[in-house]
C-alpha cells in the first residue's frame, strides 16, 4: 500500500494553536483534490444509467480515510437534500468534521444520486475490511485487564487490520470511566508491543463471544503483572509506530 498524506482531523484554529497550520493546509488541499478526483471518477464510470466502480482508484490514490472524510463532508454540507439516503446521512453525521468556511470547497459536485451511490460503495468497502466494531463490545466500562477494540482510524493505514485493533489494557487512569486521567496502558495482543493510548481511542471492551480463537489463546498466556497497574505518571511511549499520526 502506498503511503498517503495524513488526514488532518482538527480545525484550522487547533492547527494554529499547535503550530500545525502547514499540516492543516496540506490536508485541506488534498481534500479538495480528492473531491475533484471522485467527481472525475463518477463521470468516467457512469454509463447507460449504471455507475461502475469509481471508488477503487480514488482510494488507491488518497486512502479510504480521506475518501470517507470528503464524502461525509459532502453530505453534511447538503443535509437538506432529500436525494441522499437517510442511512448515508446518518453515516456522514458519525464523522466529526470541524466547522470551517472552507469545507464547502471539498464537496463532490456531481449529481447527488450518483454521490449517494459512491457513499454506498465506500461503506461497503469499509465493511469488507472486516474490522471489529461497536456492535461487538460488551457493556463493561472498566478497561483494566480487559481486551479492548481500538478505533480503526487510530491506526496507520499500513497497520490497520482487525488483529491490530485488539489491545490488552493493563492499567492507567483512563481505564476507569470517571477518572480525571485518560491514558490507558497496555499492549497490542498481536505482537505484545507495550504502549499507551487515550480512552477515546477505543470503541470499548470486546465481548467474550466475539473473541477469536487466536486471541483467546494469547490471553491465556498473559500473566498478571507483579507491580501495581501503570499510571499516567509513569514514563511510557506516547504512541506506537502503528498509531495514526493525525
Amino acid at each position: 500500500m502506498s503511503e498517503h498524506l495524513p488526514l488532518y482531523r482538527f480545525s484550522r484554529e487547533d492547527a494554529r494553536n499547535h503550530d500545525e497550520i502547514k499540516e492543516w493546509r496540506d490536508s485541506y488541499h488534498e481534500n479538495c483534490n480528492c473531491a475533484f478526483a471522485i467527481g472525475e471518477a463518477i463521470t468516467a464510470n457512469y454509463h447507460d444509467n449504471r455507475l461502475g466502480d469509481c471508488l477503487t482508484p480514488v482510494v488507491e490514490r488518497f486512502g479510504i480515510d480521506r475518501v470517507n472524510w470528503v464524502l461525509a463532508n459532502t453530505l453534511q454540507q447538503a443535509d437538506y437534500d432529500g436525494r441522499y439516503s437517510r442511512e448515508n446521512k446518518a453515516w456522514a453525521k458519525s464523522f466529526y468534521i470541524p466547522a470551517d468556511e472552507n469545507n464547502c470547497y471539498f464537496c463532490v459536485k456531481s449529481h447527488p444520486c450518483l454521490v449517494d451511490g459512491v457513499v454506498d460503495m465506500a461503506r461497503d468497502y469499509w465493511r469488507n475490511l472486516g474490522f471489529f466494531d461497536k456492535t461487538q463490545c460488551s457493556d463493561q466500562n472498566d478497561y483494566t485487564g480487559k481486551l479492548l477494540i481500538m478505533k480503526p482510524e487510530t491506526l496507520k493505514e499500513e497497520y490497520r487490520t482487525p488483529e491490530n485493533q485488539l489491545f490488552f489494557a493493563t492499567g492507567g487512569f483512563g481505564c476507569r470511566p470517571k477518572a480525571a486521567g485518560r491514558r490507558v496502558f497496555g499492549m497490542f495482543l498481536s505482537d505484545g508491543e507495550k504502549t499507551s493510548f487515550y480512552r477515546q481511542d477505543f470503541l470499548g471492551v470486546l465481548a467474550d463471544e466475539h473473541i477469536p480463537d487466536w486471541a483467546r489463546e494469547k490471553l491465556q498466556t498473559l500473566t498478571a503483572p507483579n507491580e501495581d497497574p501503570q499510571t499516567e505518571e509513569q514514563t511510557e511511549p506516547d504512541s506506537s509506530p502503528i498509531m495514526g499520526g493525525m
